[in-house]
């Protein structure tokens, strides 16, 4: 997790986005949370735990890739309209090393907010920072 301090998202939005969060099922099966919420950026940290790791005890590349996506879209939803929402059409995900520590941190961020698609990076790290970046995602999402 960052240690500096993030811009944070107007209230609404932050409400927007927390609500929207909190109605998907995998994220919350899988015992992610929000920890950020900033224009075009979105933090999320899955604990490590027995049930989101696969046979080698690493966290699921399934689950990095659920937060990473999750991740790019509620950025990209922080800067659209009101009455919009986001569907990915397209990602593509790296996995550059085992998803090993105590967490997994996906941060989406906006790289180039289109009118109808929008193009986000994003990183995802483990634990704590000096681990390399367990993935590399580039979602596009369409409101």
């Amino acid at each position: 997790m960052e240690e500096q301090t993030q811009e944070q998202a107007s209230p609404a939005v932050h409400k927007r986005v927390q609500n929207s969060f909190d109605l998907q099922g995998l994220i919350a099966r899988l015992g992610a949370r929000l920890t950020h919420i900033g224009p075009g950026r979105v933090h999320i940290v899955l604990p490590a735990r027995p049930q989101v790791t696969q046979q080698h005890g690493y966290i699921h590349a399934g689950a990095t890739s659920a937060i990473a996506d999750t991740a790019g879209g509620y950025a990209a939803l922080t800067l659209f309209d009101e009455d919009s929402e986001v569907l990915t059409v397209e990602y593509k995900i790296n996995l550059l090393a085992p998803a090993s520590g105590d967490h997994l941190e996906a941060i989406g961020t906006v790289l180039k907010p289109g009118r109808v698609v929008r193009t986000l990076p994003t990183r995802s790290r483990i634990g704590d920072t000096t681990h390399p970046l367990p993935s590399d995602p580039m979602p596009s999402s369409d409101c």
